[in-house]
């Protein structure tokens, strides 16, 4: 009876070992030593109406179709509980291969169209890139 008992446990252990592993997420990419991520920050200005927003939103998210060294596209809403966003509602981070894909977006036509689109509506602004560095 000790043995089947042993046996069960084991069994079970190794099912719900299994089971957990089969639903994680995959472990995050680590960048490329020379990957590139382009944050932006916007707030924007209060008479922005919700069709202009979604207009702006779905400009941004077709600049990865028009621009080739756009390498990842990611975005969100503000959703921080620590009150320090100073306005600021919605981020983007743009992933390139490296400083040169980067500024090779930057005076990029489609960017710059995009720019007349979103221009007239942002209150404030903040980009900063970064490099990998951690270890």
């Amino acid at each position: 009876m000790k043995h089947l008992i042993t046996l069960v446990a084991l069994a079970l252990l190794s099912v719900t070992t299994y089971a957990h592993n089969f639903n994680s997420e995959p472990p995050a990419k680590k960048m490329k030593a020379t990957s590139v991520q382009h944050i932006v920050l916007f707030k924007f200005k209060p008479e922005t109406t919700p069709a202009k927003l979604k207009e702006i939103l779905d400009a941004f998210q077709a600049l990865p179709s028009k621009i080739k060294e756009i390498k990842d596209l990611k975005w969100g809403t503000n959703n921080s509980p620590e009150n320090h966003a100073h306005g600021l509602t919605h981020g983007f981070v743009l992933t390139f291969d490296s400083e040169k894909d980067r500024d090779a977006y930057l005076p990029h036509p489609a960017h710059k169209e995009f720019g007349t689109i979103v221009g007239p509506w942002i209150a404030d602004l903040t980009v900063l890139d970064f490099t990998d560095q951690a270890k």
